[in-house]
């Protein structure tokens, strides 16, 4: 049986409900919906590294691989992905938030060391040619995935000579580029036609390619492979996943050492607490791809 009380003990009571309000508050309970608590050992580093509280940073981005950084679908005026999520949560942990300039990718190093930008968070590899442009925070194994047109037709297998004769689709400034062009010997050692490069600004451009019939291949990142793939279930595949000898890296600039620092410890933070692990699988990404955080410099 429910018991109604009087009008004068429900104001006495409002003292008391009002204290185990805030209880519950302080707790945690009743959270905003959709909040994630920070890594327990955010609020000292905002301590140690104060200089970015309350500031508002510029982080470059190429926003062309769907899963990493994209332009969200239900706003163009936003940008989505793991990249987006991992530089937001590095910015609460430090105290500092970001806002977003784009760019072509080869444009993204040197609009960092231009002062134009403060941080790259846009699924770059870290390579010791790149880290003469800006010091790296590594945080994710790579694995290539080789992209090409339902059935195969070139019977590609990988960054080898079944390339030979083949027209690859690349963005410039990618470090497949190279690679490729490393079997341009090998072909002519065989008696087989050397590969040939298209060179785009972004994968969507790449992936039109071999759609279109003008591209036989294209090799990324095996998470945007495989997201092409689902796009366009009846008309692409994956050949092959291949790995290569490179993590991905944040890039921040080369003088600014106690930046590196402060963003090198609080993706430990992320790293430690589970949140980088639980991102990939929010973004459909490879578990694989995770890895403890690591420093890439250069002089």
């Amino acid at each position: 049986m429910h018991k109604w009380l009087s009008s004068e003990a429900r104001r006495a009571s409002l003292p008391w409900r009002r204290a185990v309000l805030v209880a519950i508050v302080a707790a945690g309970f009743l959270a905003p919906v959709g909040a994630q608590a920070l890594p327990a050992g955010c609020a000292a580093l905002k301590e140690k590294y104060p200089d970015w509280k309350g500031k508002t940073l510029v982080n470059a981005i190429n926003p062309h691989t769907p899963g990493y950084e994209a332009i969200d679908p239900k706003d163009p005026s936003k940008y989505v992905g793991f990249d987006i999520d991992l530089g937001e949560e590095i910015g609460e942990c430090l105290g500092f938030k970001l806002t977003y300039k784009a760019v072509t990718f080869a444009a993204l190093l040197t609009t960092l060391a231009s002062g134009q930008a403060d941080i790259v968070i846009s699924d770059i590899y870290a390579t010791e040619e790149r880290a003469k442009a800006g010091d790296f925070i590594t945080y994710s194994k790579v694995f290539d995935g080789v992209l090409v047109a339902k059935g195969n037709p070139k019977k590609i297998t990988g960054i080898n000579t079944t390339m030979c004769g083949a027209a690859a689709a690349e963005n410039t400034g990618y470090v497949e580029v190279p690679l490729i062009q490393a079997l341009i010997p090998q072909c002519k050692a065989e008696g087989k036609p050397e590969p040939t490069l298209q060179l785009y600004d972004n994968n969507a451009n790449c992936i039109q390619a071999i759609l279109a019939g003008r591209a036989d291949t294209y090799v990324n990142d095996v998470n945007t492979v495989d997201n092409a793939v689902k796009a366009y279930p009846d008309k692409l595949e994956k050949a092959i996943a291949v790995t290569i000898p490179y993590s991905v890296g944040i890039a921040v600039p080369k003088d600014k050492p106690k930046f590196r620092e402060a963003v090198h410890a609080a993706m430990m933070e992320i790293y430690k607490s589970g949140d980088q692990a639980a991102s990939l699988k929010k973004w459909g990404l490879d578990p694989n791809n995770l890895m403890e955080p690591g420093l890439l410099m250069v002089k």
